[in-house]
């Protein structure tokens, strides 16, 4: 069957997938937003060092749930659906979270965006990976990232806006009301933008069909390829058409336990987690101010960080359909290896202060800069993207959104144990111990590239 993407198709689907991935802008702004105001609640709750990471990544096991039910109410519901649902408990959570009266308070509310987090992160990929021609996937399916991590600079330029602008995190601002109440509440507005987004873009061309709605199907497809729809529409009829729904069954082999493909995504899931990134964007103000500087220095740097990944993420986006996902993974794996062992030597060896601090002076710090912004490069253009456009794509039509969800979820719990696991770890074991532990996951992942992943460049979706 050969069909090819219209000139005009272009232009659609790119505007699709783009209102698609708003929802990747929220994970991003949701995730990093507790940045600035990690050090202020901790002070305005009266919080312990284990409350704090609870109250920071608790919201992940939200993430988790979310992603493991997302495939479900996306396959029941459809697409579009399950994206308004997450708006609105975006916009809920955001609200919530800004006027908390208590840290119990605010983590439900936290965990309650975390669903919504979750459910955005399961959809969007697959939504991307679904309306798009196969020679355009990659490309299309990076903007789940670059949306991802424009969220998380953004987040980190609105908290250094509001702590510049109060004075301090824990000062009033706007309305009497405290800066790091406004650093949440910042996050209503995009959230409501991501609803009304979604609403006006149509459901998915193969869940369609899977319900039936062929000529609801073969209408979206004509606004996006040229050649015979009607052959793509029975392409796509002979891979979902089946007498009952999508279950996790389906996920099994016949001997028992997960398909290898199932246990591929949730590997990729975990080791992209378990390299530390998310240290960087929920800790990185508490990290640079634990190494010396000051609270809008730390800021500062952590804006500088975001906008490293922004750029990265464009050197994914636009050789990903032109080098492919397992070579870019393979380096990206090798340069964060080197940059956490640099950081894991430079923080091994650092002096320490009074109370147990690390003090890093005169070329070490810069070199700790220089170093930990080439991980969070190496990162950007590899780990961070292209994971996400496999899980989008590496599943055949049948299992797609539920093998995601369950990759997801595993992706949520990791974050979640590493970020809970960080200020302790930072309190008992020290900086150069924890960063030593990103440095093993990133070594491995370059073996289980190496091994076990399969190049998906150019394939159809219906050929998985």
């Amino acid at each position: 069957m050969s069909t090819t993407i219209r000139k005009a198709g272009t232009y659609y689907v790119i505007l699709i997938s783009g209102a698609a991935a708003l929802g990747g802008f929220l994970f991003g702004f949701d995730t990093a937003v507790v940045n600035g105001a990690v050090v202020a609640l901790t002070k305005a709750f009266n919080a312990s060092s284990w409350l704090t990471g609870l109250a920071v990544s608790l919201a992940l096991l939200g993430s988790a749930v979310g992603a493991f039910c997302a495939g479900q109410i996306a396959d029941r519901y459809g697409r579009v659906k399950a994206m308004v649902v997450a708006s609105g408990l975006f916009t809920i959570s955001a609200i919530g979270s800004g006027f908390s009266a208590s840290i119990w308070d605010f983590t439900f509310w936290r965990l309650l965006g975390g669903i919504a987090v979750g459910i955005a992160s399961v959809i969007a990929p697959a939504y991307i990976a679904e309306c798009s021609p196969a020679q355009m996937r990659g490309r299309l399916g990076s903007l789940q990232q670059m949306a991802i991590v424009l969220g998380i600079f953004i987040a980190l330029l609105s908290d250094y806006f509001i702590a510049v602008s109060a004075g301090s995190a824990e000062r009033p601002f706007l309305f009497g009301i405290t800066a790091w109440r406004w650093m949440f509440l910042t996050a209503a507005f995009p959230a409501v933008l991501y609803g009304m987004a979604v609403l006006t873009i149509p459901e998915s061309p193969r869940y369609l069909v899977a319900q039936g709605r062929e000529q609801e199907a073969s209408t979206v497809l004509a606004k996006i390829l040229d050649g015979n729809i009607l052959a793509k529409i029975e392409e796509i009829r002979q891979t979902v058409f089946q007498e009952r729904k999508p279950n996790f069954s389906d996920l099994l082999r016949k001997n028992g336990g997960l398909l290898p493909i199932v246990w591929i995504g949730v590997s990729l899931s975990l080791l992209q987690q378990f390299v530390g990134i998310n240290v960087i964007f929920y800790y990185s103000s508490v990290l640079w101010r634990a190494v010396g500087f000051s609270e809008q220095d730390s800021l500062k740097l952590t804006v500088i960080t975001g906008a490293v990944n922004i750029i990265t993420t464009l050197i994914a986006i636009i050789f990903v359909d032109r080098f492919g996902r397992k070579p870019l993974l393979l380096i990206g794996s090798i340069g964060m290896t080197v940059t956490l062992g640099i950081l894991t030597t430079i923080f091994s060896n650092a002096a320490m202060d009074a109370a147990g601090n690390p003090q890093l002076v005169g070329s070490a710090g810069i070199l700790a800069l220089l170093a930990a912004n080439l991980y969070v490069f190496c990162f950007g253009f590899s780990w961070g993207p292209v994971v996400w456009v496999l899980l989008g794509e590496m599943f055949n039509n049948k299992i797609r959104t539920l093998a995601l969800s369950i990759a997801a979820a595993a992706q949520w719990v990791a974050n979640f144990v590493v970020s809970t696991t960080f200020p302790p770890l930072l309190q008992y074991l020290g900086l150069g111990t924890t960063y030593g532990l990103y440095t093993l996951s990133a070594a491995i992942s370059i073996f289980f590239v190496a091994f076990f992943i399969q190049e998906t460049r150019g394939i159809e979706l219906e050929k998985m």
